[in-house]
């Protein structure tokens, strides 16, 4: 059984910047890490992901501006986003798959993760 719980989402302004949190808790084996997002009427975006090693992956609208990171003592997975813009807006969940390491955070790939949060949602304005 994996659950996990976001928290960290809030309104800010365009340039901004925010940090969320994944307190993830699950038995047995390491498991993937993410952050999707979704905005309403889009497809749900991959935005980082990191391996149960720490090795980090980011969506192209992630890179340069977000930063993943694992604490692997306390399962819990944090996304630092800096100079946040309007089209960052969404809900953004953690999402957990089995196994050391994620795959690649192309379009679609949300169907490979198996467990999700319930999101929390960042408005910028």
């Amino acid at each position: 059984h994996v659950q996990l719980v976001e928290s960290g989402g809030g309104s800010v302004q365009a340039g901004g910047s925010l940090r969320l949190s994944c307190a993830a808790s699950y038995t047995g084996d390491p498991h993937c890490l993410a952050w999707f997002r979704q905005a309403p009427g889009k497809e749900r975006e991959g935005v980082a992901s990191t391996d149960s090693d720490g090795h980090q992956r980011y969506g192209d609208s992630a890179l340069g501006r977000f930063t993943a990171s694992r604490d692997s003592t306390t399962n819990t997975l944090y996304l630092q986003m800096t100079n946040l813009q309007p089209e960052d807006t969404g809900m953004y969940y953690c999402a957990a798959r089995g196994g050391m390491y994620c795959p690649e955070l192309s379009r679609g790939n949300a169907v490979l993760f198996d467990y999700w949060g319930q999101g929390t949602q960042v408005t910028v304005s």
